[in-house]
């Protein structure tokens, strides 16, 4: 009985923490810190392209993408990400030659994951970040300055297979 009483305890305990943690993120369009207008629009456009996880590109797409994601012992990224992504979740990096020129450029995502945006075999840290929940096509934007050289965006720790990716300069 004693028994029953501490699981129940502890299952309330950590549903509670769990909704706390969900309810402390943003709710909606409106509560991204810059206008997403054209980030979302590349991320649900439907002429988005679609690449495999590992593919090198020559510069920047001008458009949305969707990449497909393997899990994470499958994915053979070329960095260990800077957060380690829980079990059971996807990964996938691209490698891109180059920016048309260097600036500030905003990557943004459909769904939940890590970014590690890696230049000259640096970590860039992120100038800016921006995330909501209940935002159809968007979940988070993040600013970083690139120079004009090749870099790699790694993704982890989503929870599906497959994600929208947008990397646009930044307005």
């Amino acid at each position: 009985m004693i028994r029953f009483r501490l699981s129940a305890t502890a299952s309330r305990l950590a549903l509670t923490v769990s909704q706390a943690s969900f309810a402390a993120e943003p709710s909606g369009c409106d509560k991204f810190k810059w206008d997403i207008a054209r980030e979302r629009a590349a991320l649900m456009a439907a002429d988005r392209q679609k690449r495999e996880s590992g593919v090198d590109l020559a510069t920047v797409p001008a458009a949305g993408l969707l990449l497909t994601l393997r899990p994470l012992a499958d994915a053979k990224l070329p960095n260990a990400p800077e957060r380690a992504p829980k079990d059971g979740t996807f990964a996938g990096a691209i490698r891109i030659s180059g920016t048309p020129k260097a600036g500030v450029y905003t990557v943004s995502l459909s769904a939940p994951a890590w970014i590690d945006l890696v230049q000259d075999g640096k970590i860039l840290k992120p100038l800016a970040f921006s995330g909501a929940i209940d935002c159809d096509g968007i979940r988070k934007t993040v600013k970083y300055e690139l120079g004009a050289q090749p870099f790699v965006l790694q993704l982890s720790g989503a929870p599906e297979a497959a994600i929208s990716l947008a990397i646009l300069p930044a307005e």
